[in-house]
């Protein structure tokens, strides 16, 4: 009984020749094997291919998470006063001719989300950045040093290489944003890296869904020859029903077409049904995966399900205050003490704040006159301490206003 079965699957010692067609029908035996998945490659190409460019989910988390934290304006401060005109804001307003402010920072964070990592170049005159540049994390290697802290930074494109040196005077040309990896020292971790597995699983089964709908939305099957016992079809028969097969009952064109069988054929379905698989169930548990990791409320997403905000502005003000603001802060920290020293003494640059402006989210429009209220009718603040409660310096430094009963004033 084993040799047989083995010959037919190819692995008897003794087989010479391939079968010029599958064995009869009648006597078909099926083997159902698990298979190893195959999981996208956890490299920027891949992901940004397989995730942002053909997953719909990924796309418009990483577009809700880029476009929210760059539309967040960045405020200066200097020893809490805020500063109207300063040499880092009008760069950060226009960091090159190609681009204005916002939209570099949107692609600045689209590649976090995207590689965990974003890399900007600053185009100094004199020690003096003048423009500032994003560029792409699969083109940019760390050099490390003796001490293990990047040295300098390698740009590859096509055979070109340019090596940016992180040592000298002034700015250092590179700035080197990274989300947290625990177990790197030079490199981030992206949300679609942690995501990688549920963003596999929704592709897999929009393609099972796609096939399903070209294949006239019927799962396969085979057709089995239940004639006389001993009897199988022959080559002329075989060959003229697989033709007809393809031919009259494949393709979304017939859809619904009845299969018509005689001479002792019987239609026996081999796949799963997508009520057995809980095809929908997994492809929305998939996309609520890939939401968690982005920090979006799959509200903000049209996704059913884990919806536990009340309402879709309850659900966007969780998203500003868990996901976009501490985003946009890391990042204005960051181009703060990468860029203040060019433009002062460093000891007068750790005065400077990039900090974003919480009063122009409208999202949180709501929060900030119930804050403005109740400090309002807080009587034993002083005007100065009103100011410094709703996130705006002394009006003069050192100086303090007597208290008044009045609505704080900015």
């Amino acid at each position: 009984m084993l040799q047989p079965i083995l010959g037919w699957l190819g692995l008897a010692p003794d087989r010479k020749a391939a079968q010029t067609r599958p064995p009869p029908l009648g006597s078909t035996l099926a083997f159902y094997l698990t298979g190893r998945p195959v999981w996208t490659a956890r490299d920027y190409t891949a992901l940004a291919r397989e995730g942002f460019q053909r997953n719909a989910v990924v796309h418009r988390a990483v577009r809700l998470v880029a476009e929210a934290a760059a539309s967040i304006p960045l405020t200066l401060t200097e020893d809490g006063r805020a500063v109207d005109r300063h040499p880092v804001l009008d760069i950060l307003a226009a960091p090159n001719r190609r681009e204005a402010g916002t939209r570099f920072l949107e692609g600045i964070y689209g590649h976090l989300m995207v590689s965990g990592n974003a890399y900007l170049q600053a185009a100094s005159v004199d020690g003096v950045p003048r423009e500032l540049y994003g560029l792409r994390p699969d083109r940019m290697r760390v050099v490390p040093g003796t001490d293990g802290w990047p040295e300098a930074y390698d740009y590859a494109v096509g055979s070109r290489t340019l090596r940016f040196e992180q040592e000298g005077e002034g700015v250092p040309p590179i700035l080197h944003l990274t989300l947290f990896h625990p177990l790197d020292d030079h490199y981030g971790s992206s949300p679609m890296e942690a995501a990688a597995v549920a963003l596999d699983i929704h592709n897999a089964a929009g393609a099972w869904n796609k096939a399903l709908l070209d294949n006239a939305a019927r799962p396969s099957g085979a057709l089995v020859f239940a004639g006389p016992s001993g009897a199988s079809l022959t080559d002329i028969q075989f060959d003229r029903l697989k033709t007809e097969l393809a031919q009259n009952y494949q393709g979304a064109g017939n859809a619904g077409r009845p299969l018509l069988l005689d001479g002792g054929l019987d239609w026996k379905p081999l796949s799963l049904s997508p009520k057995d698989m809980d095809f929908v169930e997994a492809k929305n548990g998939a996309a609520r995966e890939i939401a968690l990791a982005f920090g979006v409320p799959p509200l903000l997403l049209g996704l059913n399900g884990d919806n536990t905000h009340a309402n879709y502005a309850e659900a966007n003000r969780a998203f500003y205050r868990q996901t976009a603001i501490p985003l946009a802060r890391r990042t204005g920290e960051a181009l703060i003490q990468w860029l203040g020293p060019a433009f002062g003494p460093a000891s007068r640059a750790h005065g400077f704040r990039l900090e974003p402006d919480l009063d122009a989210i409208e999202a949180l429009a709501t929060e900030r006159e119930s804050l403005w209220r109740r400090v309002g009718g807080a009587t034993f603040l002083d005007e100065d301490e009103r100011r410094e409660a709703v996130g705006y310096g002394r009006r003069v430094a050192g100086a303090r206003a007597p208290a008044s009963t009045g609505k704080a004033t900015a």
